[in-house]
Formats: structure tokens, sequence, C-alpha cells
């Protein structure tokens, strides 16, 4: 079942300063199966991180569909997207997003707090989700308290917890040391055998080698789309186009 579509995407930017149109994504069409692991991939300029923020409904795309679930989020208005973003996409990023001057508990809560949730219900489902990370004895410590694998953890149970349809996650190991990345991979690992989707953006072999599947860009364009293998390094190893064609 699709979970996820994307039909002809586009997106051009205007470059500032000049008349060059930065042609970031050039009509990519890409359908996501409900409970996949997907990896995004591809070099510094490939259209991957526009890619991203298309996805989580962070840009807008230039033209072309994005379905997901059955709504297509592209034509939405801001007020409609910013909702449909809450409630049904949970973020994980390479720096973390903690807010410093919150507890880890607190954090968790606040995409429950822009949806209006109950400060009883938040708390409930924070302690649930730190104990789930292994952050049950952590709650009332700040960010700059943990370890950058706890804040990772901490960062992964913010974004499960309104149940989202998919998991969007930046780089996610990209600020750790190996032993501390294959962690926070591992968690993902078990999210992903209780049936969560979950899309990662990586440059990273070993990250992609551990997905259902790994989607190539190059150029804005999807180059690979591959099932239970790693990315094709010699593939992506060549040059990206100039920096004023894709971003």
């Amino acid at each position: 079942m699709s979970i996820a579509s994307v039909k002809q995407l586009t997106k051009v930017y205007a470059k500032a300063g000049s008349h060059v149109a930065v042609h970031a994504l050039r009509g990519v069409s890409i359908d996501f199966t409900e409970g996949e692991s997907v990896a995004i991939c591809g070099h510094s300029g490939s259209g991957k991180s526009t890619m991203m923020n298309l996805l989580g409904c962070l840009d807008r795309p230039t033209s072309g569909s994005y379905f997901l679930g059955d709504i297509d989020v592209a034509h939405l208005n801001d007020d409609d997207l910013s909702d449909i973003c809450g409630q049904r996409i949970g973020f994980v990023f390479q720096s973390f997003n903690l807010i410093p001057q919150l507890t880890i508990l607190e954090n968790l809560e606040v995409p429950l707090f822009y949806q209006g949730v109950a400060p009883q219900i938040r708390r409930e489902r924070s302690l649930v989700l730190a104990e789930m990370v292994g952050l049950g004895d952590r709650g009332q410590h700040r960010p700059n308290e943990l370890s950058g694998g706890q804040q990772q953890r901490a960062a992964i149970a913010r974004a499960l917890i309104n149940d989202p349809l998919i998991i969007l996650a930046d780089e996610p190991t990209g600020n750790l040391d190996t032993a501390t990345g294959d962690m926070i991979l591992e968690v993902f690992d078990r999210l992903h055998d209780e049936g969560k989707t979950i899309l990662i953006v990586t440059h990273e072999p070993e990250v992609a080698a551990r997905c259902d599947r790994s989607i190539t860009l190059r150029d804005g364009l999807v180059i690979e789309d591959t099932k239970g293998e790693a990315i094709n390094t010699p593939a992506t190893a060549q040059n990206d186009a100039s920096p004023t064609e894709v971003r």
C-alpha cells in the first residue's frame, strides 16, 4: 500500500543576485510503501535535501503532486499544510534541534502542545516514549546534560509523539561517532520492525545498506532505485552538475 507518492515533482529556485534558475528537482516520481525503510542518497547538490524538505512539507514544489496518504499536500494552504505536517510527519534532524531551555520530557511534548493536546496526555505520551528509547531516567534533564546519542534518541522519541505516518530522518548519524551512530540505527531498525515507514537522507552506504530500498539522486533526477542493496557507490561518486544547476 502506497503511503506517499510524488509525481513529476519539480523545484526551481531563483539564484540570489542573478537571473539564473536553479533546477533542484527535475520531474521526480516515486511511490513509498507503508512500512518500508528507504534511504535517499546522493552527494551535495544532488537534490536530496530539497526532496526531504518537500516530503516534510517544509517547502512547496514548483510543479507536480505530492500525495501523503490520500491528500495532495502540494496544493494546500499554509495553515492546512502546517496541520498535516504536525499530524502525519515526524522529523529527526542531524543537529537534534532540541530546545535547550526545556527538559527532555518538555521537548518531547512540543509537537503535542502545538496540536492543542491536554497537558496530562502530553506528559503520559512523553513518559512512554522516553522509556522506549532508553531515556526513562533522563526526562528531567536538559539537552546539554545528555550525550549526543542520548539527544538523538530524544529527537527520535519526539518524532514519534504524534504517531506519524512517516518518519523523516536527515543524516541522523552525521554528528555521532561510529559506535553511537550504530546504536541510533538500531533504534530505527526496531521502529521499522514495528511497521513504521522511515525515510532517511544519507550519504553513507552503510546506512543505506540497512534500509529496504535505496533511491539515489543526481542533478535533481532519480538515477537508481534498488531494493535490498546498498547504494551503488561508483554511480554516486561522479561529480554533480555545477552549483548553478542543482541544490
